[in-house]
């Protein structure tokens, strides 16, 4: 299973999303601190889920962490993270 795979299992288990997107961006970190050959290691994710309701930002990605323990131990180095409830991303999404 790729590492993506291991992301998505893991949040959708964790969060229910109603939207989940995984990016790798490894290749564009190449040569940069924490890339390793076979990538997998720099990941861009929005994940928009009722469970962040009444949560701020930094609440929402310290439960994303948290969900994601096992990956950032393994080898995950840099997550960047969109983390929103369906009514935020409604409003983004009419912009």
């Amino acid at each position: 299973m790729s590492m993506a795979e291991r992301i998505d299992s893991r949040l959708r288990a964790a969060f229910a999303p109603e939207r989940l997107e995984i990016a790798d961006d490894s290749e564009q970190h190449r040569g940069h601190s924490g890339w390793r050959p076979g990538g997998e290691t720099h990941f861009r994710v929005t994940i928009v889920s009722e469970a962040f309701e009444g949560v701020g930002r930094v609440q929402r990605q310290r439960l994303v962490y948290d969900a994601l323990h096992a990956e950032l131990a393994e080898r995950v180095h840099a997550l960047q993270l969109s983390t929103r409830t369906p009514a935020e991303d409604a409003r983004v999404a009419g912009s």
